[in-house]
């Protein structure tokens, strides 16, 4: 396998932080008040949703690229979940990809779903963690 890039992070639990090899993240871990924490820091769901967001919009832009399709206009929301799955937990993600009106309709959808084979995290999570793709 060819890497083109490694990104490491230490982190000491969902309460702590969290620090890239770099220094160049460097984030106060707490759980969210909604799962009884103080919810003084950032948690993993917030940096995935970050991540997942960046990552698919990115990819949209390349695949926009390769179409000739502008999608300059185009951003990205992800909602990550975390939910109950027997003893343990999973994560749930809806990915919103905001597109301008010209874009709607089938040219969107088709759009978003190719960027979605083409995107990490969504190659990363298939058959892991259901995506709900919405178009607004």
């Amino acid at each position: 396998m060819n890497t083109r890039y490694t990104a490491i992070a230490t982190a000491s639990g969902r309460e702590g932080r969290a620090v890239s090899s770099d220094g160049r993240l460097d984030v106060t871990l707490a759980p969210p008040k909604d799962l009884g924490g103080s919810g003084e820091g950032t948690n993993p769901e917030q940096l995935f949703a970050a991540g997942y967001a960046a990552c698919f919009a990115s990819a949209l832009q390349l695949v926009g690229r390769r179409k000739k399709i502008d999608v300059s206009e185009a951003s990205v929301t992800a909602e990550v979940s975390l939910v109950p799955d027997g003893e343990a937990f999973g994560l749930a993600v809806t990915l919103r990809v905001e597109l301008p009106d010209e874009l709607q309709g089938e040219t969107g959808t088709a759009l978003v779903e190719a960027t979605h084979q083409v995107c990490p995290y969504s190659n990363a999570t298939r058959g892991n963690v259901p995506v709900k793709l919405v178009i607004d």
